[in-house]
């Protein structure tokens, strides 16, 4: 499958089947975050890997993450990341957001689900998952078998906007 089948592919899941995901599939997703670029190479994610009941049951108090068996939280480290020297300008949040599309392509090229929140109750987070102050969290992954049919991939077609409403060459 080429990158925009891959992409086509993609799509949010919201049901999940209750089968657990296998190490190997969880080692590769983790892999496709570790090698994301980032800026100037600071690697400033930090992922919290929940597969646990405990953790699922903590993770529960302060996000939806729709029944699936596996979650990844990704937090920003701002002690590391880039900051650019015209305006002070931290995008750890923009590295943290290439690090999980990475994990979330590889997963659905591994016929997983995803589903990318960040509608969450940060301070129960923080509090919950013992969250070191300069580790500010960014956004949950959600990750398992889907229990629903995959959207066509050819949805893109009507759902998103024409190349011609969105790009503009040498100037606006």
């Amino acid at each position: 499958m080429n990158f925009l089948e891959l992409a086509k592919k993609r799509h949010t899941v919201r049901k999940y089947q209750a089968k657990k995901v296998e190490e190997e599939k969880v080692l590769k997703i983790l892999e496709a975050g570790r090698i994301a670029p980032t800026g100037a190479n600071t690697q400033p994610q930090r992922i919290i890997v929940i597969r646990e009941k405990d953790g699922l049951h903590q993770l529960a108090k302060c996000a939806n993450i729709y029944n699936a068996p596996l979650a990844l939280i990704i937090c920003a480290d701002h002690s590391v990341s880039w900051k650019r020297p015209h305006d002070g300008k931290d995008i750890a949040e923009i590295d943290v957001s290439i690090v999980t599309d990475h994990m979330m392509l590889q997963a659905t090229e591994l016929d997983l689900g995803t589903c990318w929140i960040c509608y969450f109750d940060a301070k129960v987070m923080r509090t919950e998952f013992k969250m070191p102050d300069n580790y500010e969290p960014i956004n949950i992954l959600a990750i398992g078998y889907a229990s629903s049919e995959p959207l066509s991939p050819e949805r893109h077609d009507t759902l998103r906007k024409k190349i011609e409403n969105t790009v503009w060459y040498e100037t606006f």
